[in-house]
């Protein structure tokens, strides 16, 4: 049944990087509050970077509760789930911190994933406890096909529609903590 392990090694890693979608937990400090829990998706956006980090790429939303909590915070728990054959979960829970669109070394850790124009973070977490569980109750379903809605979306609204979407959607969390507000200054090719 469950078990924790040492890091992210063999079996473990190879499970969390074969699957096609994982979830992100994260919650504001204190009593108040949401509780939120985001799916993530699309192929090469998250990366196993050693035994106890991970990254991935964090792409413009509808909305910014993660990169508010983790800004606020850093707690986060990450969450894949086997939806084949054999059942597993395994939970990585830890301390994230965002590497923003704008931030110095955004571009070393983007150099780690495809170019995509909704791209707006990357999402490093420091692993502290790497947990696995049976899984038996999950149902069994197939992946059809990725959605291919997210970029083409952005590539539409173009440079400055994604950063005016992103002034107007990602300034703050639903609970009004402060999450994407940084300014680019200029757009560039504008």
């Amino acid at each position: 049944m469950g078990k924790v392990h040492d890091g992210i090694t063999g079996r473990v890693r190879a499970f969390v990087e074969a699957q096609p979608v994982f979830f992100v937990a994260t919650a504001p400090s204190g009593d108040g509050g949401h509780v939120n829990v985001s799916p993530k998706g699309l192929a090469d956006t998250f990366v196993v970077v050693d035994e106890h980090t991970v990254a991935y790429l964090d792409l413009t939303a509808s909305g910014a509760e993660t990169i508010a909590h983790l800004r606020q915070n850093g707690r986060v728990t990450v969450m894949f789930c086997s939806f084949e054959a054999k059942p597993n979960v395994v939970r990585l829970y830890g301390r994230g911190r965002v590497v923003g669109l704008y931030d110095e070394d955004f571009a070393d850790w983007a150099a780690r994933f495809p170019a995509n124009p909704a791209a707006r973070a990357v999402i490093v977490v420091d692993v502290e406890r790497v947990s696995d569980s049976c899984g038996y109750a999950l149902p069994l379903m197939t992946l059809d096909e990725e959605r291919d809605l997210l970029t083409p979306n952005m590539e539409r609204r173009g440079a400055e529609g994604v950063v005016e979407y992103r002034r107007l959607k990602n300034r703050t969390s639903i609970d009004g903590i402060p999450a994407f507000d940084d300014d680019p200054g200029p757009v560039s090719g504008a």
